[in-house]
């Protein structure tokens, strides 16, 4: 069974990464992105035709402030973090990755560019 990952990222590189490794990866299964730099993104879906053919529904893109939800509705397994160098979380409050572990995910670091 796929690992259940939800991607937390901004301004295309999370959805660079998702192509890059989780695209056509069988032993995972991307079940969201979280949205925080492009206004009015939440609530679409990454396209079915970018997404490849293990995504005919597209993908979820959702608020970052649902983290704690989607990763207990979604039943996320791991969070993947994938901001640039500009956005660290350091002083963040809350901060996502700790929120999303109490919520039952474990975290991955950052994915190499």
């Amino acid at each position: 069974m796929p690992v259940r990952v939800l991607i937390l990222g901004a301004a295309g590189r999370d959805f660079h990464n998702f192509n890059v490794v989780y695209r056509d990866d069988p032993a995972s299964e991307v079940v969201a992105f979280t949205a925080a730099q492009i206004p009015g993104i939440a609530g679409r879906r990454y396209p079915a035709e970018l997404a490849g053919p293990r995504y005919p529904a597209g993908i979820l893109i959702e608020r970052e402030e649902d983290l704690e939800r989607l990763v207990r509705e979604q039943r996320v397994v791991q969070v993947v973090f994938v901001f640039g160098p500009q956005r660290a979380l350091r002083g963040r409050s809350p901060d996502p990755l700790a929120a999303a572990a109490a919520a039952g995910s474990s975290d991955r670091a950052p994915l190499p560019s």
